[in-house]
């Protein structure tokens, strides 16, 4: 029988989402906290990969298991078991085919960016002093609505077989003294966010034209786009999936 754990974490101590060899991972603490509450060996699965120091409000992860647990108490143990930066919210029984990663239909993230120094948003957003013009910013994130095909922003050397992304949301939002963006997508290639929020601080702080992005996302080349922002800034947010996933029967 398969089913889904809701989880949030924050990514400050882990090497990211996947295990590693010789690093800490958020998968590997899930992992080894299910294999001694339930006494056997679980491997879990989880709706994508985020890098060293992103943070998570929302992700999902599926495992299988012979003999149904009681879900309420398994959560509550969970949470008793895991360190308190990783938080398991709920436990869902789904189809037996269910897949957390194929079967997401569309993912969001958040960039947070703090203008002042602030020593409670240490690892948590990326404190950047110069003076951006949002309006130039969300003219260009807007232009991304306009493409699918995003190889400019993606990590050089990956095995991905396609950069096609369909992107449903991009835009920049003034939150008191933060300044987030919010983009949303089928899916997101390595490195993808942070890549299209550096591009997009170039033009916002004057040193790039919004019609600039036009020949850069055209350009299918890494180099022609901005620097990575750095990943203690970057959220995943939200994983939506077809509600008939947790209609099991």
């Amino acid at each position: 029988m398969r089913y889904f754990a809701e989880l949030s974490y924050r990514g400050t101590a882990y090497h990211g989402w996947q295990v590693q060899p010789k690093d800490v991972s958020v998968q590997e603490i899930i992992e080894k906290a299910l294999s001694t509450l339930l006494r056997t060996d679980i491997s879990i699965t989880g709706a994508g990969r985020t890098d060293a120091g992103v943070h998570a409000r929302q992700m999902y992860a599926h495992f299988d298991l012979e003999t149904p647990p009681d879900l309420s108490d398994l959560v509550y143990r969970l949470n008793a078991f895991l360190p308190a930066d990783i938080a398991i919210h709920e436990i869902y029984r789904v189809h037996d085919e269910a897949h957390a990663r194929f079967d997401a239909v569309s993912r969001s993230y958040e960039y947070h960016i703090i203008s002042r120094k602030d020593p409670f948003a240490i690892d948590q957003a990326w404190y950047h002093r110069q003076e951006t013009d949002v309006k130039k910013m969300n003219q260009a994130a807007a232009l991304l609505l306009q493409y699918e095909d995003f190889e400019c922003f993606s990590r050089s050397k990956t095995d991905v077989k396609t950069y096609i992304c369909k992107v449903s949301r991009a835009e920049w939002e003034v939150t008191g003294n933060r300044l987030v963006f919010h983009i949303s997508a089928d899916r997101f290639l390595r490195n993808m966010v942070r890549a299209v929020v550096g591009t997009l601080m170039e033009i916002g702080t004057g040193r790039m034209e919004v019609s600039e992005l036009h020949r850069i996302i055209e350009s299918r080349d890494r180099r022609e786009a901005g620097a990575s922002v750095p990943a203690h800034g970057l959220y995943l947010t939200k994983v939506e999936y077809p509600k008939t996933i947790f209609q099991h029967s």
